[in-house]
């Protein structure tokens, strides 16, 4: 399967998806969006990243380059990966010599050839789901179509620790990926929006107002919901004398 230029979906799409196909759905087929100040935060990090210093950089055996642009015709993604570090590759990492694809390329003004190592920030802490690990794969399968290289690891950056978490491209992940990416698209072209199913995740989600997952929520009734709504209300009023 390929897609066209236009049938292109944002990156950070799958992210969205592994987290939650609704709020996947609300964005990428609604329009929907709202801002709270997990996501305001989040905007800041990645302008620091992008922004606050060079696109550009050596150090040392790394060559840094940020807001690189990224697509894959493959799985119907485009986007910018926060930063990608190009690392000297050994001897012993060179073609011909352990055998496989390529595990690097050469670049511009410089010599030697350079294996990519996408690194992803969030604000947070690691979590229990993989959604940030599928957002970060998504980069790497990009970046192995547009470059002809295997990618076998990242990283991600998480603001409230101040430290990366590795994370290793093994098989179940890149599988994962595929899925969450075809997924994507299926609710795109379909124009489908699940229904809510209400969690824990729902208290950090900006678009909760927008999704009401108590009044959407399968297993609440619209009778149950009103009720609840007129009470609160009441309770509301009652406090104000």
């Amino acid at each position: 399967m390929t897609f066209d230029e236009d049938e292109l979906l944002p990156l950070s799409g799958v992210q969205h998806l592994v987290f939650c196909e609704r709020q996947a759905a609300l964005i990428h087929t609604e329009g929907a969006w709202a801002d709270n100040a997990l996501t305001v935060e989040g905007s800041y990090r990645h302008r620091r990243v992008h922004d606050a210093a060079p696109r550009r950089e050596r150090r040392g055996d790394v060559i840094v380059v940020r807001g690189l642009s990224l697509r894959s015709f493959e799985f119907g993604l485009s986007g910018a990966a926060d930063v990608v570090e190009f690392r000297l590759l050994a001897d012993h990492d060179r073609p011909g010599q352990s055998g496989g694809p390529p595990r690097g390329v050469r670049l511009p003004n410089a010599s030697g050839l350079w294996g990519p190592f996408p690194v992803e920030y969030k604000r947070g802490r690691p979590k229990a789901h993989r959604a940030d690990e599928v957002q970060l794969c998504a980069q790497a399968l990009c970046l192995e179509e547009m470059l002809g290289v295997h990618i076998a690891a990242g990283a991600l950056f998480y603001g409230k620790e101040q430290r990366r978490v590795p994370v290793e491209f093994e098989p179940e992940l890149r599988a994962l990926t595929r899925a969450a990416a075809y997924r994507l698209h299926e609710l795109v072209e379909n124009g489908e929006t699940p229904a809510a199913a209400k969690g824990k995740k729902c208290r950090s989600c900006s678009l909760a107002a927008v999704c009401v997952p108590e009044a959407m929520s399968r297993r609440c009734s619209a009778k149950r919901f009103v009720a609840a709504e007129i009470n609160r209300c009441l309770c509301l009023e009652s406090d104000r004398f």
